[in-house]
């Protein structure tokens, strides 16, 4: 990575004040929490500064010759209305910086500045607002322009693969067999593959086998002739041939009973289906695409799956993976969600609730975070989303889920956990693997501190013989003045 492309990362910082003591000290300390400072002595000067290169954040003196604090931040919210403008003032014009807020500014301090470390915590809150929101625009824009097909969302390699089969399916009619865990989204799955293809205009007919009657199903699928049984008053189509030129959806497949499986096989392999009560066969050109929870392969072994029927519907199998094999893709997803919950409304999700999603297990998969969404946007009462809006058995599991998990302390920076920020992201490439992330912040601390092992192992909060076994993993390279070795 280039310089400037780094830079192009890093939070930006203009401080605007006559003073030029009270522009360096800010400076000095914005430098130690690595933003990019810029300092202009007058809001002219700001301003034109500002048309060239745009800031994250502003901290403006109140009190300048020519034009005052407020003017200037009248004119900065109209120019760049999602900088964040905050504001230095004496103890005694408190008032001014009240009607500042009431014209959008994100807070004030109070000159002279004492202790200091109240000035350089101030500086951290502010950019901890400016990354949660460049990081939920990010992840918008990235849903808008990535991978949004029919509610499947995500950039990780394992979503991309299956996204990749379905572009690969979409125009066959070929049967297809999708496995996965409850709540991944297999019918998502399943419908894309159909609605992207040449096949779209045609009916999709989506059938739970886990949830029908029993003693209903052979009429539900393949339709019944008046008088078939009691009750039947007339005759009535089955869902096979409501598809007909289409596709049929049987999800839950393992769930059939042996002698419909049976069944089902004969309308597979001579594609026509006999309604109950008839002695008539009814020619149907249908695609079929089946899913299951189960292992059908194991199931045909024990007997209680036809090996046959097995064989018939997997000619081509696809896994979709769970939740927590695809962790990288949960911010998008949230975000997904809130825009189908809380749409317009802007709601973000802070960093102590995304960590919590992040390293929760879900068992329910997608599902589940779905409803976990709804739940916070029903019961939150503010633009964040926080902790205590999150269901009490997945805001209380940080800790052991991220055990569980495997997500080191160094991946929580990556991940927008960590309360150093040092750098915001809004332009980064989308990262689809945790190691991928983990091998680019160890490069980066090492460069950072000029491949000093000891210093890398407490900034990145894991043990030395851990830190030892990553970079010979990585093959992790330092390249610097002081260093210019391969580390293993």
């Amino acid at each position: 990575m280039n310089p400037a492309t780094k830079d192009d990362l890093r939070i930006r910082l203009l401080i605007v004040d006559d003073e030029q003591t009270i522009r360096k000290l800010c400076a000095t300390i914005g430098e130690a929490l690595g933003f990019i400072c810029m300092e202009a002595e007058s809001g002219e000067s700001a301003l034109a500064l500002l048309e060239e290169q745009p800031a994250h954040m502003i901290l403006t003196d109140m009190v300048m010759p020519h034009m005052s604090g407020l003017e200037f931040l009248e004119k900065v919210k109209k120019l760049l209305p999602r900088t964040e403008v905050a504001v230095m003032t004496g103890h005694g014009s408190i008032e001014t910086a009240v009607q500042a807020m009431k014209l959008g500014a994100y807070d004030y301090i109070t000159k002279p500045f004492s202790p200091l470390e109240e000035l350089r915590l101030f500086l951290r809150r502010m950019a901890e607002k400016v990354r949660l929101v460049e990081e939920n625009e990010f992840l918008r824009q990235r849903m808008d322009s990535e991978t949004a097909v029919h509610g499947i969302v995500g950039s990780s390699a394992k979503i991309q693969e299956v996204l990749r089969m379905v572009a690969r399916l979409k125009d066959t009619r070929t049967p297809v067999l999708i496995y996965g865990e409850s709540g991944t989204g297999k019918e998502l799955v399943a419908r894309a593959i159909h609605f992207r293809g040449a096949f779209a205009s045609r009916p999709f007919v989506a059938v739970d086998c886990g949830s029908l009657v029993p003693t209903l199903i052979e009429s539900e699928l393949f339709g019944y002739e008046k008088g078939a049984f009691t009750g039947a008053l007339r005759s009535k189509q089955g869902l096979f041939q409501s598809a007909d030129g289409g596709t049929v959806f049987l999800d839950e497949v393992g769930e059939l009973p042996l002698e419909l499986q049976a069944k089902l096989l004969r309308v597979l392999q001579e594609k026509e289906v006999r309604p109950v009560g008839s002695n008539q066969r009814i020619k149907v050109d249908v695609r079929v695409i089946a899913a299951t929870n189960r292992d059908l392969e194991a199931a045909y072994k024990t007997g209680s799956f036809r090996k046959d029927l097995f064989f018939r519907l997997n000619v081509v199998a696809m896994h979709v993976p769970a939740l927590r094999e695809r962790r990288s893709d949960i911010p998008m997803l949230v975000h997904w969600f809130l825009e189908r919950y809380a749409p317009g409304s802007g709601m973000q999700v802070s960093s102590a609730a995304m960590k919590s999603l992040m390293q929760y297990e879900w068992p329910g998969n997608v599902r589940e975070l779905e409803n976990c969404i709804e739940r916070a946007v029903a019961l939150g009462n503010g633009r964040i989303i926080d902790l205590g809006d999150l269901p009490p058995s997945i805001a209380a599991g940080t800790e052991a889920s991220a055990s569980a998990a495997g997500i080191s302390p160094l991946l929580e920076s990556e991940l927008g956990f960590e309360s150093s920020l040092s750098e915001v992201r809004p332009g980064a490439p989308p990262t689809t693997d945790l190691e991928d992330i983990e091998r680019a912040t160890i490069q980066r601390v090492f460069e950072q501190v000029k491949g000093d092992k000891a210093l890398a192992g407490r900034m990145l909060g894991i043990s030395r013989a851990t830190l030892y076994r990553k970079l010979k993993r990585y093959n992790i390279t330092v390249s610097s003045a002081e260093s210019s070795q391969t580390l293993q």
